[in-house]
């Protein structure tokens, strides 16, 4: 389905960020996943992804909060893979606490890489896009840039940011062919929810439970797919948001 095509995915060594990887190689796709803090992760989703499917997988370590930074492993990876075909804004850190006591420093570096991050990658893709006249990029945001969260002003901010810089991202390239849609999932279990594991939040999901990383997979490739869907929120949260 997807032979042929490469698909960049950040934050892409664990967690939701393995789960799209894996969906993309299953269908054919050719992988390039960023990373930043955990090497051993990142080769650990390579070899398992090359064991299981007959495709290309590179692991690139940068920083997407720096532009430069994000313009060389673009660029590198062009040279790796010649084109990039789908592109996955799914890194993100949190740095939660009351506003009262947060830091200006957990406010700036979650902006600058749940948001900025995005901005980046996009900026320095878009090149290769508009040279192939398609493109489809998908950015993870959260269901908490939708109704906000108590003690994560920052999360909540930069997510709710993806969202404008997704939609007016797809305004701008349309025209080109280029696509450019968000996912919003609710709680989703990865190792970045573990301290968050309460009872209580299954109460507020209509469906009862929660998410696992291969739905939200599954909604990215079908986003990364769908050729006359662009500019939307796609919410996969069990109801949470809704």
């Amino acid at each position: 389905m997807l032979e042929g095509k490469v698909a960049v995915i950040t934050g892409g060594s664990r967690g939701i960020g393995r789960a799209i990887a894996t969906k993309f190689a299953s269908l054919g796709a050719d992988i390039a996943i960023l990373y930043l803090g955990n090497e051993a992760e990142a080769k650990l989703t390579k070899l398992n992804i090359e064991t299981s499917y007959k495709v290309k997988v590179t692991i690139y370590k940068a920083n997407i909060s720096s532009f430069e930074d994000t313009k060389k492993v673009v660029n590198q990876i062009k040279a790796d893979f010649t084109t990039i075909h789908f592109l996955v804004n799914n890194a993100g850190i949190t740095r939660d606490g009351l506003v009262l006591t947060m830091k200006e420093s957990d406010f700036d570096e979650v902006i600058a890489t749940n948001l900025k991050g995005a901005f980046n990658m996009i900026k320095h893709c878009s090149s290769l896009f508009l040279r192939n006249k398609e493109g489809s990029i998908i950015n993870i945001s959260s269901v908490v840039g939708l109704m906000g969260n108590v003690g994560q002003c920052n999360y909540a901010a930069s997510k709710a940011g993806l969202i404008g810089l997704t939609k007016t991202i797809a305004k701008e390239l349309a025209s080109r062919g280029i696509r450019c849609n968000a996912i919003a999932p609710g709680f989703i279990s990865t190792d970045m929810t573990k301290q968050l594991e309460n009872p209580e939040i299954l109460k507020n999901i209509p469906l009862g439970r929660k998410g696992n990383a291969t739905e939200i997979a599954e909604a990215t490739v079908f986003l990364a797919t769908a050729q006359y869907i662009t500019g939307v929120v796609l919410r996969v949260d069990g109801g949470l948001a809704m």
